[in-house]
């Protein structure tokens, strides 16, 4: 083989690995999110995108392999060319032939590794992780099509490693993992807000959901001896004065320490002037919502929707009430303190008066 067919192969191996390397790294680093509505849309290069997706194991072995035969063939084929390249120009610089050959080879060695590496490796990587989508819809093709041509080749190899990794007690995975715990959404979360892809607010109101499912009635809940009450028998003017302190418009109503239920401020606002500073009566109390203490929150509020009711006593497994849980907080865990132009500021629902 003489020197220009030797360079000719350097170019066509190292095209070649670029290949394998990025293949590899695309099917690695693809997004099922991004490839499963194109393939569902028809898309025929999806469809085969999500097919190597889910034969990772083989379409792996099928890119070492081939990375494998290019890393050796460039070294065996190129090498050779670049060396005579340099071997002959230093012979006629006076030097000994043993020197002139080792000078060559180092040389040889140095350009084969640089364009190996950066040609053969880092580019293709790089671009393949920056666009992992499109590398998968470009490659997944010729990717099966290899995989069919070397079948047996991989699938012995690949059953040979299995083997291997059931003797470490590691269990071998056919397809990329495309879930993830709430803890890996939260770095993500995290991630994407300070490199600026994600605004801070969703952010927040994202973060808070993942938490949402943490939380219980009892964490959230107002305990009894926190919870603004007035008692059975307030007048008109000590209902008005105390949603004016505390900007609530709904005021639990309770009769020796024992919650009854609560009245709605357009209840009480249909009271006749006239019995403005008489007790509050004529008025039937809305019954208060009952959820246990251990509920997730999130069944708490589907159980409170579900009732038609926005204030819930919380009890615990002997009935016995510990608080009251308000819609109102239980959505500002999900979404962020809501702003209430009614409500005074530092106040919300513990039993002290806005100054």
């Amino acid at each position: 083989m003489n020197d220009f067919s030797g360079l000719l192969w350097l170019i066509v191996l190292l095209l070649g690995n670029a290949f394998f390397v990025a293949a590899e790294f695309a099917v690695m680093s693809a997004r099922r999110s991004q490839i499963e509505p194109l393939a569902d849309d028809g898309d025929k290069r999806a469809i085969r995108a999500l097919k190597a997706m889910e034969q990772v194991s083989i379409m792996l072995a099928v890119c070492q392999l081939g990375i494998t035969v290019c890393s050796l063939l460039i070294l065996n084929v190129a090498e050779p060319a670049i060396h005579h390249l340099f071997v002959v120009p230093l012979e006629l610089l006076g030097l000994s032939e043993a020197l002139a050959g080792t000078i060559a080879f180092l040389l040889a060695l140095l350009i084969v590794t640089f364009l190996h590496v950066t040609f053969g490796e880092m580019v293709p990587k790089n671009v393949s992780v920056s666009k992992a989508d499109k590398a998968v819809l470009l490659l997944a093709g010729p990717l099966l099509w290899l995989s069919v041509v070397v079948h047996p080749l991989v699938v012995s190899l690949n059953w040979i490693a299995n083997i291997f990794l059931h003797a470490m007690k590691v269990e071998p995975k056919n397809e990329v993992n495309s879930a993830f715990t709430a803890a890996e959404v939260q770095t993500i979360i995290a991630s994407s807000a300070h490199h600026g892809t994600l605004e801070a607010a969703d952010a927040v109101r994202l973060r808070k959901a993942l938490e949402f499912s943490n939380l219980t009635a009892a964490s959230t809940m107002v305990a009894s001896d926190q919870v603004v009450t007035l008692e059975r028998g307030t007048t008109v003017q000590e209902y008005e004065r105390t949603v004016g302190r505390t900007g609530f418009s709904r005021i639990v109503i309770a009769t020796e320490g024992e919650f009854m239920g609560y009245w709605h401020m357009k209840d009480v606002m249909a009271i006749p002037d006239e019995r403005y500073r008489q007790p509050i009566s004529g008025i039937e109390l809305r019954p208060l919502g009952v959820v246990p203490e251990g509920a997730e929150i999130e069944d708490a509020m589907e159980q409170m929707r579900a009732d038609g009711k926005h204030l819930a006593r919380v009890v615990d497994t002997s009935g016995k009430t510990l608080g009251v849980l308000f819609l109102e907080d239980v959505l500002e865990q999900l979404v962020g303190e809501i702003d209430d132009q009614n409500q005074k500021r530092g106040i919300r629902r513990e039993n002290r008066s806005a100054q």
